[in-house]
């Protein structure tokens, strides 16, 4: 038997940040005219093998730009955020706030603290900032995208 407890948890918030929809068809159109070309300079392979592959390549690039998600969990009394790989304990937070897309190249420039924890996907426009009260912690903030920043912040916060 292992030393490790089994816990339940209850997903209060889930958001998978996939790729806007556009993109699949470009993706696919773009594997499809690789394919084109890879069929009219290699003679010898079956016409359909080139379109399979790269169509299968393209589908498979998407779904692994799609793969992040952001959730907020309870644990017992304790809430978490997940963001990716990583979570926070809300017992560490001193605060939360939403950044709109306007202010998001602000939050992301100049005024971006080196040593902050972010999840950045450039096709989602707002983020959730958790500002974070840890001595422990060298991590001042986390900047994670979200694009129902409000939901994240309300299963955060209830």
């Amino acid at each position: 038997m292992s030393g490790s407890r089994v816990t339940s948890q209850t997903v209060r918030y889930r958001e998978r940040l996939w790729v806007p929809w556009w993109w699949w068809p470009l993706g696919l159109a773009l594997a499809a005219l690789i394919a084109k070309e890879v069929t009219m300079g290699v003679r010898t392979l079956p016409v359909w093998l080139p379109y399979a592959l790269l169509g299968a390549v393209a589908a498979g690039v998407l779904l692994w730009l799609s793969r992040t998600e952001v959730r907020v969990v309870t644990d017992g009394a304790d809430v978490e955020l997940w963001a990716g790989q990583a979570h926070l304990p809300m017992s560490v937070v001193s605060r939360s706030a939403e950044i709109p897309r306007t202010a998001k190249s602000a939050a992301l420039g100049r005024q971006l603290d080196p040593a902050a924890y972010v999840l950045h996907r450039g096709w989602v426009g707002p983020l959730v900032l958790v500002v974070l009260d840890d001595p422990d912690d060298p991590t001042p903030y986390w900047l994670v995208s979200a694009r129902h920043p409000d939901r994240v912040l309300s299963a955060l916060r209830s």
